[in-house]
């Protein structure tokens, strides 16, 4: 394993050939390993992904048990819980999802829009990050050329190689950090596009138990009006 102190003289070894860029791109790979460490810990706390309780609760819904389904659904573990059983409450007391679904998909955004938050951050440093690299290797290019003019007719070519691949170590770097926050991010957004399609489909789902319900009372009072007259 690599130590500490060996991890610390190659950092500082490569901020001493890179200069300030790679100092500034070493420092957006700590932001974005700071992010992608919260996200990981922020979606296994919220249960991200971890609906089995929530599947058997709207299961049970479907099949009628509405007070067992309510209580599944209390004893999740996962950040859509109050969505969901907010939604219960409002099948339960039979209020048309046209008044209701409204502010239910606002709560359900609110929930997935804090499961988004970091996602601009990874996206900045993923297209900064390139063009920090190719920045430096201007920089160093520039550089190089100008020790080559300096040099006038004695030129040692090792002096201008080795002034090229020190410009060219930015571009490595950034291509480093952006890569992996490009994944990261995309692998992200995946989770919450999955998560919206789920609360989409349990919000439906109780819901429209309830509209099924309202159909058929308004359908029986409509056929006793009828024989009444």
């Amino acid at each position: 394993m690599i130590s500490f102190d060996a991890a610390r003289a190659t950092l500082a070894h490569l901020v001493g050939l890179g200069g300030p860029v790679v100092a500034l791109l070493l420092l957006l790979s700590v932001i974005a390993g700071a992010v992608v460490l919260y996200k990981f810990w922020q979606y296994a706390v919220g249960g991200v992904g971890c609906h089995r309780r929530l599947e058997v609760a709207l299961d049970r819904w479907q099949a009628g048990d509405r007070a067992v389904a309510e209580g599944i659904a209390r004893e999740a573990r996962s950040y859509v819980q109050s969505v969901i059983i907010a939604s219960m409450s409002a099948a339960k007391r039979q209020i048309q999802s046209s008044d209701v679904l409204g502010k239910l998909e606002a709560d359900a955004e609110t929930e997935l829009s804090r499961l988004e938050s970091g996602f601009r951050i990874l996206d900045s440093i993923a297209q900064v990050a390139p063009l920090l690299g190719l920045f430096g290797t201007v920089l160093g290019m520039i550089d190089a050329f100008r020790a080559l003019q300096d040099a006038g007719q004695s030129v040692d070519p090792s002096v201008l190689a080795g002034g090229i691949w020190v410009a060219l170590l930015t571009t490595a770097v950034g291509l480093a950090v952006a890569i992996p926050s490009a994944l990261f991010l995309t692998w992200f957004e995946s989770r919450v596009a999955r998560e919206r399609i789920f609360l989409d489909r349990a919000i439906q789902t109780i819901l429209a138990p309830a509209e099924a319900i309202k159909a058929e009372a308004s359908a029986v009072t409509a056929l006793k009006a009828a024989r009444a007259t």
